[in-house]
């Protein structure tokens, strides 16, 4: 492994330029293989978090594709150096776009529960009672002030029977960054999601 200091300009938002924030990474290897190509990227995933299974519910939910804001909805993952400006992690990305790992993992974790008779994505047939539809706000690593993760979930209940919304809620976890590298940031989001996922969960059963 072999530690170098990565300097990531500032992006333009809203008529402004941020500064440019220093993050030291360490990357495997080389900035590019023996051959010329570029090096490949760390690729990281999302763990669905333990949960206790509660009583079992019989009601069905799908668990809808989440939207997001261009920034959010690929496979970059998102450093904020600060409120206004962006910048994507140098050398790694999702193994997937971000919304569609966190629909793959949120579904994991309602199935985990043991608390609903049946969890599925669009598209594997089940009679449905709910949709639990996912807007994801935040999912990035702040250096502003000390590095943490931020993750933001709104997230709405939706009767599939007669369109209303049974209830809407905004999740919002948080965990600190520990130690360096890539792996350390993406470790912080994985924690976030994690305690924001668990709570969806247990809110959800609490609410029909």
């Amino acid at each position: 492994m072999k530690s170098v200091v990565l300097k990531l300009g500032g992006v333009k938002s809203g008529g402004l330029k941020a500064g440019v924030a220093l993050l030291t990474l360490s990357l495997a290897g080389c900035a590019f293989l023996p051959g010329g190509g570029p090096a490949p990227l760390d690729t990281f995933e999302l763990s669905a978090p333990p949960l206790d299974a509660r009583g079992r519910s019989r009601r069905q939910i799908l668990i809808a594709q989440p939207s997001a804001l261009k920034a959010l909805d690929s496979q970059n993952i998102v450093i904020k150096p600060s409120v206004r400006s962006i910048q994507y992690l140098k050398g790694a990305q999702w193994a997937d776009r971000l919304p569609l790992i966190v629909q793959a993992r949120l579904a994991e974790t309602f199935q985990r529960s043991g608390s609903f008779a049946g969890v599925g994505k669009p598209g594997e047939g089940l009679a449905i009672d709910y949709q639990v539809i996912v807007e994801v706000r935040s999912f990035e690593v702040r250096v502003d002030g000390g590095e943490h993760a931020e993750v933001e979930l709104f997230v709405r209940i939706l009767n599939d029977r007669n369109g209303e919304v049974r209830a809407s809620k905004s999740f919002t976890a948080t965990a600190p960054v520990s130690g360096g590298g890539n792996q350390a940031y993406v470790g912080a989001l994985d924690r976030a999601f994690g305690d924001a996922a668990k709570d969806i969960v247990r809110w959800t059963d609490s609410v029909i």
